[in-house]
């Protein structure tokens, strides 16, 4: 799924590790987020819209059919 999570996180001068930490995950799944190569958990979704200060659908965008 698309996202916007490097952005955010590059808008909010955090590290991968400092990101990670926060959320309490791997480093290896923020770069699996960026990538787009992992969808998050409806609770990592929430706690990076906490994290982010915004929506959860700030950060990733659905391109699929409704």
């Amino acid at each position: 799924m698309k996202n916007n999570i490097k952005l955010l996180r590059a808008k909010n001068n955090l590290t991968q590790d400092q990101l990670a930490e926060m959320l309490e995950v791997s480093r290896q799944t923020i770069i699996s987020l960026e990538k787009e190569k992992y969808n998050p958990s409806i609770t990592l979704a929430f706690k990076l819209a906490v994290v982010f200060k915004c929506s959860i659908e700030d950060i990733f965008i659905y391109e699929g059919d409704l």
